[in-house]
Formats: structure tokens, C-alpha cells, sequence
């Protein structure tokens, strides 16, 4: 029996392996490379060139990584070295995880609580596909937070709007969408009725890993199994009043496609609190802070001010006013998570001892 060659440069192209990474590597050549596929509780699903591995977590790394941030999640890449080299149909091998290197692309929210706290929802994205459903569940706010979330990522949004054969007012819909999508795609797509999938797939190629996002009860999970032609992650009905659904996908897992490409189908997020700056912002929101280029004064608030261009589209029927409202919302939240950032980790000051 051959060895395995973990270093077959075509089959580590195909999970994804760029020279981004490969430079990364060149300081451990010994090192294995590997794609994180799905953390399971302490250990992860790793792909390499040679087939599966099951990877651990040397105490060092579990213990002296800066943040939750910095430990390895779906879609990263890690160097590893083999504890048992096993590769067959009933076993796994298994490995250390030495070094997990940067990331591309990273889609990130604010951990729910107080504290800022990052939470990375999967690494290393071409595209993410920000799936809303057409039925009740739609909301054009949560889209609005997503496209930010998605542009702070570093991939590129894609706006999927699903349950097409159950949408109630599309046209009224998907006007409200394109207001606020800027230069994102925006696709209306029925997973039961086939329509608009065929177009999803373009974005699906050799090397290329796509994020499904989106809150419970959207689609997700069964445009997954349709994408990946077989009913892999468990589909779930939705509630009548609202069109929301539990969370059928309680894990975060890398797919591979026999025709090349990746998918990451990720939970419903309930809470989606942003994890941005300011680029990110101007980028979602490039409709107003464009038209705020034109206004007279450096330092507008878009309120009362003369000649305020933004107040002259708002009322030339140009731009909603909810829009603005959104983004000084947005705004604030940012304004508020950057001062928390700041402080947090500061030592607290003691009392003096008293003599």
C-alpha cells in the first residue's frame, strides 16, 4: 500500500489551498496541512489531500490562545502532525494541531452579553449566501445587518431570497431588497419548486467554499441538501403564526461537492449583534454617505442642517427614511461595541492599601 501524499498540491487546490496559505506554510514544512471541516467538542473534522483526520488540540492551544477568536473554526486552515496515521472506512487518523494560519476572509458576530466578545462563524469564505425567506419571516432590517456582517468578512454577499412559491407581495419585496443590497446579487429561489437554484451553483466552483447564513426556518438546510443533491442535514417545519423555525442544523459543517466547491451550512443565528468598523459600514451604507459628500457642512447629522443632501433625498422620495435611520443605528452600536473594545482587558484600578 502507497503512503499517503498529503501534499498533493492538486487535491489541497481543490479544498481550497492557495498561496496565501502555502506561504504561510513554508516555516513548517514538515507540518501537514489541513482544512477544518466541523469542531466537535474539543476536536475537529480535518480534510487533507490524503483523506480525513480527526484533529486535537494541544493543551498550549486551548489554553494560551488570546481569545475564542483565535481557536480553529469551520473553514480554517491548520498545520498538523500525526498521533496515528490510520486513513480507512472504519478509522480516521488522528493528529495534533501545531499552527492554525490567518485567515482570508472571516465572518464574525459580537457573542451575545455585555462583554465584547468575538465570535467567528466560519473562516476562509469566497461567498456567503444571506438567505431570508419570502414568507412571513421577512425582514429587511436582519438583511440589512447581515450585508454588514458579510462586507466586514471579507467575502462577497450574495442576497438569496427563498421560498419564492410562497411569497406573498415579491414585487413590493424585492424592490425593498434592492434599496438596501447595494452591489450585492440578489436571487429569488425556490428549493421546492426548483426556481432560481440553477443560477446558485455558479458560485459553487473547484477550490471555492460558500456560507449559508440566515436565521432558523429560512431554507437553509434544504437548499443545502439540494445543492449537495442528497438529503444530508435535517430539514424542519416552520410555525404558522410567524414562519420561524427551530434549529435544525446544530453544528457548523465544511461539505465537499462531487462537482467541486464547498458549502458551510451554519445554525439560525437569533441574535445578530454586529462585529464591524467603520469601512464596513460606509461600504452597506454607501447610498448615504455618498449623498453626504455633497452636503454643505464636513460635520452634518443629517437632522435640521441646511442644504443636507441626505434630507433632500429622504424628501424627493430618493431614500427612505428608514434607511437613515438604520444607519444611525448602526452607527451607535458600533460607537458603543469600539469603546467596550477598548476598555476591556484594562487592569482595574485597586484601592489604596490603607496605612
Amino acid at each position: 500500500m502507497s503512503e499517503p501524499d498529503y501534499f498533493n498540491l492538486t487535491a489541497l487546490a481543490s479544498l481550497g489551498w492557495t498561496p496565501f496559505f502555502a506561504a504561510q506554510a513554508t516555516d513548517h514544512p514538515t507540518l501537514i496541512p489541513a482544512g477544518v471541516s466541523r469542531p466537535d467538542k474539543g476536536r475537529y473534522h480535518l480534510l487533507t489531500a490524503a483523506g480525513s483526520l480527526f484533529g486535537l488540540l494541544p493543551g498550549r492551544g486551548r489554553f494560551h490562545g488570546e481569545t475564542k477568536a483565535d481557536l480553529p473554526t469551520v473553514g480554517d486552515w491548520v498545520l498538523v502532525s500525526l498521533i496515528d496515521d490510520r486513513i480507512d472506512a472504519k478509522a480516521q487518523g488522528t493528529a495534533l494541531i501545531e499552527v492554525t494560519l490567518d485567515r482570508q476572509s472571516k465572518f464574525s458576530r459580537k457573542e451575545a452579553g455585555e462583554r465584547y466578545e468575538e465570535q467567528v462563524v466560519a473562516a476562509n469564505i469566497n461567498t456567503v449566501f444571506l438567505v431570508t425567506g419570502l414568507d412571513d419571516n421577512f425582514n429587511v432590517k436582519r438583511i440589512e445587518r447581515y450585508l454588514m456582517l458579510a462586507r466586514t468578512s471579507g467575502a462577497s454577499p450574495v442576497v438569496v431570497l427563498s421560498k419564492a412559491d410562497l411569497a406573498k407581495d415579491l414585487t413590493k419585496k424585492l424592490d425593498k431588497v434592492k434599496k438596501i443590497a447595494m452591489d450585492a446579487p440578489i436571487h429569488v429561489v425556490s428549493a421546492t419548486t426548483d426556481q432560481g437554484m440553477a443560477q446558485l451553483r455558479k458560485y459553487i466552483t473547484p477550490g471555492k467554499t460558500i456560507a449559508l447564513l440566515g436565521s432558523s426556518g429560512v431554507g437553509k438546510s434544504t437548499m443545502t441538501n439540494y445543492l449537495l443533491c442528497q438529503d444530508y442535514f435535517d430539514t424542519g417545519a416552520v410555525r404558522d403564526n410567524d414562519s420561524r423555525g427551530r434549529h435544525t442544523t446544530s453544528f457548523r459543517e465544511l461539505c465537499l461537492l462531487e462537482t467541486g466547491g464547498m458549502l458551510i451550512d451554519t445554525p439560525g443565528m437569533r441574535e445578530i449583534q454586529i462585529c464591524a468598523d467603520q469601512v464596513s459600514l460606509a461600504a452597506s451604507f454607501a447610498d448615504i454617505t455618498d449623498l453626504a459628500m455633497e452636503c454643505r457642512f464636513n460635520d452634518c447629522r443629517h437632522q435640521t442642517e441646511p442644504h443636507c443632501a441626505v434630507q433632500a433625498a429622504i424628501k424627493g422620495g430618493t431614500l427612505p427614511a428608514t434607511r437613515l435611520a438604520t444607519f444611525e443605528k448602526f452607527t451607535e452600536e458600533l460607537a458603543v461595541l469600539t469603546a467596550r473594545n477598548s476598555t476591556q482587558g484594562r487592569p482595574e484600578k485597586r484601592s489604596p492599601k490603607k496605612k
